[in-house]
């Protein structure tokens, strides 16, 4: 049973005419005739009761009829739904990023992406690096922006890398400054620090550098999400290492790193290797390394 006979079936039952039928197709009406015959033989039963000018449907064809309707009406609707998608009326994507991105790069992403292809629902995961690709490699994800190199690597994703991105003292203007710019991670020693909560990219990076420089941080307060560090720190309560994006944003005292402390990070997007990302994440990684050139400074 194939869809064009249902359709021959159908028209034949509105129009009580092959002819009719065939005409209000575009196809031959020998060849309609052929198919409405191929079709009764594949179900074993005549559909049509055949008289001189009067065409009218069998039992079989009354029990086929609200049937094919429904098969056709089925089939169109897969066919507009699947062209939604290509086309990309409609669809979704799950994006994973890590708080500090989603603090500063991703909602500037989102809107340009949203405003070119407003059907499309965006799903966004929060978490660290390490958690964003366990989710991406169980398939919960389409994208992620991860944090590179990762601890044992991910062999099962393939990352691009994006940018990489200067890390910052951040502090309140009600605070002396941490020391003159630019900051040596050594001038951090002794200074009360606002520190990020475990599984944090940026808690493991800071304590690292803290530590290859010889001492252990001083923290007042740790365990906060991105908003509530800033929170702390424009209280009073000490500085904090952050991106520079999230930095911008802040309002705080910003305090750069002396380029030769090497306080960056590589910002990379992945997916599923044995997996090609759906129309829709794949528009969404061009929305985003457009965005990204447009961030350059002229002249790089």
């Amino acid at each position: 049973m194939q869809l064009h006979q249902l359709r021959y079936f159908a028209a034949v039952a509105e129009t009580r005419h092959f002819t009719h039928a065939a005409e209000r197709l575009h196809v031959a009406q020998p060849s309609l005739s052929q198919q409405i015959r191929a079709l009764e033989r594949e179900l074993g039963a005549d559909l049509f009761h055949r008289a001189r000018g009067n065409i009218t449907l069998t039992d079989a064809g009354e029990a086929l009829l609200p049937l094919a309707r429904q098969i056709l009406a089925d089939a169109e609707t897969a066919h507009r739904e699947v062209q939604e998608v290509a086309q990309l009326r409609r669809g979704r994507v799950r994006l994973g990023a890590p708080p500090s991105l989603c603090a500063s790069l991703v909602p500037d992403v989102l809107r340009a992406y949203h405003a070119r292809y407003p059907g499309i629902e965006l799903l966004v995961d929060e978490g660290g690096s390490q958690d964003l690709v366990r989710t991406l490699a169980a398939g919960e994800l389409d994208l992620a922006l991860i944090i590179t190199p990762l601890a044992g690597g991910a062999p099962a994703l393939a990352a691009t890398e994006l940018l990489r991105e200067d890390l910052v003292a951040v502090s309140s203007f009600v605070s002396p400054a941490p020391a003159p710019a630019p900051l040596r991670v050594a001038d951090l020693q002794g200074h009360p620090m606002v520190m990020f909560r475990r599984g944090y990219d940026l808690r493991e990076f800071t304590i690292a550098a803290c530590r290859a420089a010889g001492f252990e941080p001083t923290f007042t307060v740790a365990g906060g999400e991105m908003d509530a560090v800033l929170g702390f720190v424009r209280a009073g309560l000490g500085l904090a290492v952050v991106p520079g994006m999230v930095a911008a944003r802040s309002g705080l005292r910003v305090t750069p790193f002396d380029p030769a402390e090497e306080m960056r990070r590589t910002i990379a997007v992945a997916h599923r290797k044995d997996v090609a990302p759906p129309r829709s994440a794949r528009e969404l990684r061009r929305v985003l390394v457009e965005h990204l050139r447009a961030m350059e400074p002229a002249g790089e």
